[in-house]
């Protein structure tokens, strides 16, 4: 069997360190790539050259993918999700699979109408009080709402004091990420365009904004499956992580089968199991 790429991107103010389960899950033939996102603790701040994009982050991606000279399967959490959205648009003939869990492509919910008015209230309240607080230079009060609001209150007091300095370090980039999503260009339309599976997972306990931007993800992919996870939320990939990997493993492994019955050159086109 020939080898497999699987490029898996994590979430604002998260590491590689959350795909471990799912490097244990995959097979010996499958390479994974875990690359961090600019403003983590792992990669340089954001230049500040011009205002931040879905396509600054995306770079570096595309470029691996380019290297890498075969179609990968790309993973996604939460803004890595998101970014793994425009990487697949501008590399379309490169990816084999995509699995993406709870993608917040926020830019849908400003296209979607009355009905997702209350849904990006949600999103603007919370980003503009991570704003405020990073405006005020107390970076850690940003650090708590943005995990309390994506998980649930007391999470943050839970948390190692490292993971918590992680985040922390990452915040003045979650308002770029933040922004970067709103305001990203790629219309609804050029999602159907998508010839590759897609599995998109999101959890029972989840939130408006996700919840509708799942729906109309999964309306619009034209070879797109939603599942559920039970009982998790958004930071399902770390709270219910064996069962998130099970499912983005199993995904990959059945692309690759088609892939090698079909003799396509690791492309599918039939709908995601």
């Amino acid at each position: 069997m020939s080898q497999t790429h699987v490029i898996a991107l994590h979430c604002s103010g998260g590491s590689a360190g959350q795909w471990q389960h799912l490097k244990r899950m995959l097979p010996g033939h499958v390479s994974l790539w875990c690359p961090h996102f600019i403003g983590s603790t792992w990669a340089g701040h954001w230049s500040g050259n011009h205002a931040f994009t879905l396509a600054d982050e995306a770079a570096a991606i595309v470029s691996m993918i380019d290297a890498i000279g075969r179609p990968v399967h790309l993973v996604g959490h939460s803004y890595g999700g998101g970014v793994a959205l425009r990487v697949a648009r501008e590399r379309p003939g490169q990816i084999a699979s995509m699995a993406l869990y709870e993608p917040t492509a926020l830019h849908l919910l400003r296209t979607a109408g009355p009905d997702a008015k209350t849904a990006l209230d949600e999103i603007n309240a919370i980003s503009a009080a991570v704003d405020r607080a990073i405006l005020a230079g107390d970076h850690r009060a940003a650090a708590r709402q943005f995990v309390e609001y994506w998980s649930e209150p007391g999470t943050w007091g839970r948390m190692r004091n490292e993971a918590q300095a992680d985040v922390i370090h990452y915040m003045p980039k979650a308002c770029l990420d933040f922004r970067a999503l709103l305001l990203e260009p790629t219309p609804l339309t050029v999602y159907r365009h998508f010839r590759f599976p897609v599995l998109l997972l999101q959890g029972q306990q989840t939130r408006e904004p996700t919840q509708v931007i799942a729906r109309r993800l999964a309306k619009a992919l034209r070879f797109g499956s939603l599942q559920t996870v039970d009982g998790a939320g958004h930071m399902g990939p770390l709270t219910h992580a064996e069962t998130v990997a099970a499912l983005i493993a199993g995904f990959v492994e059945r692309q690759d089968s088609n892939a090698d019955a079909s003799g396509d050159a690791g492309l599918t086109h039939g709908r995601a199991a």
